[in-house]
């Protein structure tokens, strides 16, 4: 049975938040304007009403229970939701303002997100930013997050909206010092005696596939190095370990200084989107609607300014 909510169960949400934030009750009380004994009452009555534990609380520190990382996330949501609710009947909702929460792939956030956050910070005084890097799919609704930035060469079935930002592909690549010890592949199957670096998350597969026009190579590339992050393969090509096949962005300055050397550039990989995600049904508010004007104006021009290294003829190989 649903529960009623009042002004006193988002009180006491709010604290909580707070706590979960600041890392402790005193943090939260100053922030709050209230006794650190008010903080930690209006904890426990959520306890209480949850009938469950959700800090772990001794003299020195607290920490949140698994069970109130996940209660902290949906308040944060809940807290949002009601601010915006506020702003659409008060006028307020056309200037961005509150808490936005925004997640990239790490290299990729690196490179392209990072610099567009500071540049929203600046031109949205009222909003908070809270920018997190991973390489795994975050779960949007449990996480509250507003938008997540995400490659992929196909988007799993689910109840998110993509909004598609821009195209990838991924690049063979090496060492100089590396190719003049093992000899420069002709063609893919030369691959299979070569030492070869595997990138091997939830965007990119185990398995290598490269085409040319209609041809199509499948390789399951072998090697002392597997990794679910670009910087690390990149720097293992770098170091003349071996050959890599990494996202464009990722390589392009190390093909530009000579650091690395493009392989095989006949040959592509597949294409992989680059999406924005955002809740399914939820309403997309004045903060979460500009910073996804700034990554549709900033994002394609950024991209295509480093696919333009690529776009010259290339000689097959």
């Amino acid at each position: 049975m649903r529960k009623d909510l009042d002004y006193g169960l988002l009180h006491a949400m709010n604290a909580f938040v707070h706590v979960m934030d600041g890392g402790s009750f005193t943090a939260a009380a100053e922030h709050l304007g209230m006794s650190k004994a008010q903080v930690s009452r209006l904890v426990t009555l959520l306890e209480d009403r949850l009938q469950a534990k959700l800090l772990h609380r001794s003299t020195r520190r607290i920490a949140a229970t698994e069970a109130g990382e996940r209660y902290a996330a949906h308040c944060k949501t809940i807290l949002d939701m009601v601010a915006q609710a506020e702003g659409e009947v008060g006028g307020g909702a056309s200037e961005p303002s509150g808490r936005l929460r925004v997640t990239s792939m790490t290299a990729f956030g690196n490179r392209y997100v990072t610099p567009l956050v500071s540049a929203y910070c600046a031109a949205n005084s009222r909003v908070t930013v809270e920018y997190s890097s991973s390489q795994s799919p975050p779960d949007l609704l449990a996480e509250g997050i507003d938008v997540s930035i995400y490659l992929a060469q196909y988007l799993p079935d689910s109840a998110l909206v993509a909004l598609k930002l821009g195209r990838m592909f991924s690049v063979l690549c090496a060492a100089p010092d590396y190719l003049e010890r093992r000899g420069t592949p002709q063609h893919p199957n030369d691959l299979g005696r070569h030492t070869c670096l595997r990138l091997v998350n939830s965007s990119f597969t185990s398995s290598w596939q490269l085409d040319r026009g209609t041809e199509r190579a499948t390789l399951d590339p072998q090697g002392p190095l597997v990794g679910n992050t670009t910087e690390v393969l990149l720097d293992g090509a770098l170091s003349g370990m071996g050959i890599v096949l990494l996202p464009a962005y990722s390589v392009v300055d190390d093909l530009r200084s000579g650091k690395l050397v493009q392989i095989l550039p006949g040959w592509r990989s597949p294409e992989i989107g680059i999406f924005a995600l955002l809740p399914s049904g939820r309403f997309v508010d004045a903060k979460t609607r500009a910073w996804i004007d700034l990554l549709k104006e900033a994002l394609p021009p950024a991209i295509e300014r480093d696919m333009a290294y690529f776009a010259a003829p290339a000689a097959d190989s």
